[in-house]
C-alpha cells in the first residue's frame, strides 16, 4: 500500500509557470502539515542541481525539494535532458549520464525510460503524503505523444489527475485551454480535473466571462486565477528562456554577463540581480559588452568550446581585451572557467567531435575534457576575503597550470580555480559562490571600493516561497486539489 496522493500539473505550454506554481503549492501543503515529495518524470534544462548522493537533477525540482523542506533527490526528476547542441541532448537518468542523442533518436527511447521513471515515482510515493507531479512543456504537443513519459503518458499510466495550466500574462489563454481540449484523446481528457489561470494583472472579476467560456467549453471546472506575484522574481529560473524577460537591474555597480548559446546554471547570478546597487546585464548576442562594466562574468555553458567559438563570433572576446586594459576584472565560472585559459582539449568527444582549440589566453591554464563527472557539494573560503563559500561542482575535465597555483578557493583540503598575477582575472568551479551574503558583501565592496550593503539572499527565497503559498491559499481553492488528488 502507498500513502501519496498524487496531483499533477500540467501546461499549455513551456513557461506558463508550472514550476513555480508547483513550488507554491508544495509550501501550502507543507504549511497545512502535509509532508509532500515534488516529482518531473521529464525535464529539459540546463540549469541543473547537485544532490548529496552525487547525482543531478533539474534546478526547479531542487527548488520544490526546498519548499517541502526535504533535501533534494535523484528520484525527484529521474530523466533530465541537457542540450549541448543545435540538435543533441546528453540523457542524465537517476542523476548519472546516460549517453547523448539527437531529437528523434530521443523518441525512439523514451519507452526504454519507462522503467526508471515508474521506479522513482513509487519510491516517492511511499514516502510523504502528497506528490506533486510537474509536466513538461504541454500536453497538446501531440506529434511527441508516442511512449510519451512527461504528460499524459504518465499521468495515464500512473493514474494521476491532472490540472492544467495556462499563462494569461503571454495572451490567448483562452485559446490554449480550449486547443488542448481539442487536441486531447478521449482517455486523456478524463483524467483533467480542472485548470489553473496564471499571472493575471489586474482585476481578477475581469476574467469571469473568460473562466465561464473555458469551462463551458471544456466543461473542466476553475481552480481559481493566480495573479501576477513580483515575488515570483526571486526565485531560481528553470531553463534559458527566463533570460528573454530579464531586463538589467538597476545600480551603479556594472556587472555583465554574455549570454552563452548553451548558458548553464545562470541561476548562479540570482544574488547579483537582486542586489539593490548593482546593475546586472546579460548581455544578448550581437550587442557589445558595456564599457562601464567593473566586472564581466563568463556563465557556466553545456558546451564550452563551441559557446568559446559563439564568444568570438560575437566579438566578445576583442571587448574583454578592452574591458581590462580600462581596468576592469573578469570571472568565469565552470565553462567559462575553462574558456579563460590557454587550450581546451576534448580529446575523447565528450562536447562533439574530439578537438583542441585556443582559449582567451587570459589565465594561464590549460583544460582537457574528460574522466568521470564532477557532482558533489562544496564548502570553504575564498582565499581574498577570507569569506566563507558554498556551493556545487558539476563538470567534466581537469584545469591546471601557473596560475592554478594562486588558487580562488580552498575547499576543505583542496583547492580550486586559479587567479592571473595581477589579480585581475579569476576562476574557479564552484557553482553558487555569490549564495553567500558574507562573501557577496565583500566580494561587492572590493569592486566598487565602498562598503557594501547586501541583502539576506537565502532569506529572500523563503519568504519568496511562503509569499507564494499565502497567495495560492488566497487565490486558488487549496481544499478542492486536496480532494481532486488520489
Amino acid at each position: 500500500m502507498t500513502r501519496a496522493r498524487c496531483l499533477m500539473f500540467q501546461g499549455t505550454g513551456s513557461d506558463v509557470g508550472k514550476s513555480v506554481l508547483c513550488a507554491g503549492v508544495i509550501r501550502a501543503l507543507v504549511r497545512r502539515g502535509h509532508s509532500v515529495q515534488p516529482f518531473k518524470p521529464q525535464n529539459m534544462s540546463n540549469n541543473a542541481a547537485v544532490t548529496a548522493e552525487g547525482g543531478e537533477i533539474g534546478r526547479a525540482q531542487a527548488l520544490q525539494a526546498r519548499a517541502a523542506g526535504v533535501a533534494p533527490h535523484v528520484d525527484m526528476n529521474p530523466v533530465l535532458l541537457k542540450p549541448q547542441g543545435d540538435r543533441t541532448s546528453q540523457i542524465i537518468v537517476q542523476g548519472r549520464m546516460h549517453g547523448s542523442t539527437d531529437a528523434r533518436g530521443y523518441q525512439q527511447r523514451k519507452a526504454e525510460l519507462w522503467p526508471f521513471v515508474a521506479e522513482s515515482f513509487g519510491r516517492l510515493r511511499d514516502a510523504a503524503d502528497f506528490v506533486i507531479v510537474e509536466g513538461a512543456g504541454s500536453p497538446a504537443e501531440v506529434n511527441l505523444r508516442a511512449n510519451d513519459i512527461a504528460n499524459m503518458g504518465f499521468a495515464q499510466r500512473a493514474g494521476v489527475p491532472v490540472v492544467l495550466v495556462g499563462d494569461i500574462d503571454r495572451g490567448g489563454v483562452i485559446a490554449s485551454l480550449v486547443g488542448t481540449d481539442l487536441l486531447l484523446e478521449p482517455e486523456e481528457r478524463k483524467l483533467v480535473a480542472g485548470y489553473v489561470i496564471n499571472k493575471f494583472r489586474g482585476d481578477p472579476s475581469l476574467f469571469d466571462e473568460g473562466l465561464a467560456i473555458i469551462t463551458r467549453r471544456t466543461g473542466w471546472r476553475s481552480f481559481g486565477v493566480l495573479p501576477h506575484l513580483p515575488e515570483v522574481g526571486r526565485l531560481p529560473a528553470e531553463d534559458a528562456v527566463a533570460l528573454d524577460h530579464i531586463r538589467a537591474s538597476a545600480g551603479d555597480v556594472v556587472i555583465a554577463v554574455p549570454r552563452l548559446k548553451h548558458i548553464a546554471n545562470f541561476d548562479d547570478f540570482d544574488p547579483l540581480r537582486q542586489e539593490a546597487g548593482v546593475r546586472l546585464e546579460f548581455v544578448q548576442p550581437g550587442r557589445p559588452l558595456p564599457g562601464d562594466a567593473a566586472l564581466v562574468i563568463l556563465p557556466g555553458s553545456k558546451s564550452t568550446i563551441a559557446d568559446l567559438k559563439f564568444l568570438r563570433d560575437q566579438g566578445w572576446d576583442s571587448d574583454l581585451t578592452g574591458h581590462l586594459r580600462r581596468g576592469g576584472r573578469v570571472l568565469g565560472i565552470c565553462g567559462g572557467y575553462q574558456m579563460l585559459g590557454r587550450s581546451i582539449a576534448d580529446p575523447h568527444g565528450i562536447e562533439g567531435p574530439p578537438e583542441a582549440v585556443e582559449g582567451l589566453g587570459l589565465l594561464q591554464v590549460e583544460t582537457v575534457l574528460g574522466g568521470d563527472k564532477t557532482l558533489v557539494e562544496r564548502r570553504g573560503f575564498e582565499r581574498f576575503t577570507g569569506e566563507a563559500i558554498h556551493g556545487y561542482e558539476m563538470h567534466v575535465g581537469t584545469t591546471l597550470g601557473a596560475d592554478a597555483t594562486r588558487p580562488l578557493l580552498r575547499l576543505g583540503a583542496r583547492h580550486d580555480g586559479a587567479v592571473s598575477a595581477d589579480g585581475r582575472v579569476a576562476g574557479c568551479y564552484l557553482h553558487g559562490l555569490f549564495a553567500g551574503d558574507a562573501f557577496r558583501r565583500a566580494y561587492l565592496s572590493a569592486l566598487s571600493d565602498r562598503e557594501f550593503a547586501t541583502g539576506d539572499y537565502e532569506g529572500g527565497v523563503e519568504h519568496a516561497l511562503d509569499a507564494l503559498a499565502a497567495a495560492i491559499e488566497q487565490h486558488l481553492d487549496v481544499d478542492a486539489l486536496i480532494a481532486t488528488a488520489r
